[in-house]
Order: C-alpha cells, then structure tokens, then sequence
C-alpha cells in the first residue's frame, strides 16, 4: 500500500481535496492524509464544491503537519498543494518520502460574488481530480 500525504497551509481545501480525490480514485491501493502547518476550518465552499461530485467530507477535521510528524508517521509521497505564490509558506515533512509540488490557487483568496467564488473553486476541485487521475494512473 502506498502511503501519500497532501500538504498545504490550512488544511481547509486543497490538501483535503487532494485527500478525498486520492481516497476515492485510487481505492486500496493508497493509504492517503492531509495535513497544514497552520490548521484550520474547512472552507464550506470545498465541501460544497466536493459534495457536488458525490463526495461528503463535511465530518472531517484539520490536522497538524507538525502532530503527524511526532507521531512517527512515514509517507512514500508527499504532495505539495500550495500555491506559487505560498510555496515558501509550504509545509515541508521529514523522511524519505518523494516530494511533489502540485501548485493550485488557494481557494480562501477568492473574491467576488457567491456564485463567481463557487466557480473557481469548482475550476481548484477539477484541477486537482485531474491531477490525482494522473498520480493514480502513472504513479506520479
């Protein structure tokens, strides 16, 4: 079983997508967390965004990059989520895992109205399940 954990800022959107597209795309084969450097809720437009494509994950929690590290925990990947633009912020894991960085907007930054937030947040979502079909597909 390949271990992989997704990282970001948060933990509020990008990571937990990574997380619930990885569990639902990639079956037994992965054993998949999310973590962030500075947890926090998770953004309600995700679980919207999510829900809409038949996956629930408004009973999840954040959780520390920091606690999953003391805890002992090895990953065989660690994938990046953060933007260009916070990828000094980006949390980084110790161990051998390969690291990956996926860079996609932070969906906590959007502006506009309802719907035209909604929209973007769908464009990360599909953005992101795309990605996840390819790292299932090619193992990378």
């Amino acid at each position: 079983m390949t271990r992989v954990l997704f990282i970001c800022i948060h933990n509020s959107a990008r990571s937990q997508m990574g997380e619930a597209y990885l569990k639902n795309l990639g079956g037994s084969a992965f054993e998949v967390e999310s973590a962030g450097i500075e947890p926090g809720k998770l953004n309600p437009r995700v679980v919207k965004a999510l829900r809409e494509d038949g996956i629930d994950i408004s009973t999840k929690s954040t959780q520390s990059v920091f606690d999953l590290a003391a805890s002992g925990r090895s990953f065989d990947f660690i994938i990046a989520v953060c933007s260009k633009e916070a990828a000094e912020r980006c949390p980084i894991f110790p161990g051998k895992g390969v690291r990956l960085h996926w860079p996609f907007p932070d969906p906590s930054t959007f502006t506009g109205s309802d719907d035209e937030i909604m929209a973007h947040v769908r464009e990360v979502r599909d953005a992101i399940k795309e990605r996840v079909r390819e790292f299932v597909r090619d193992g990378r």
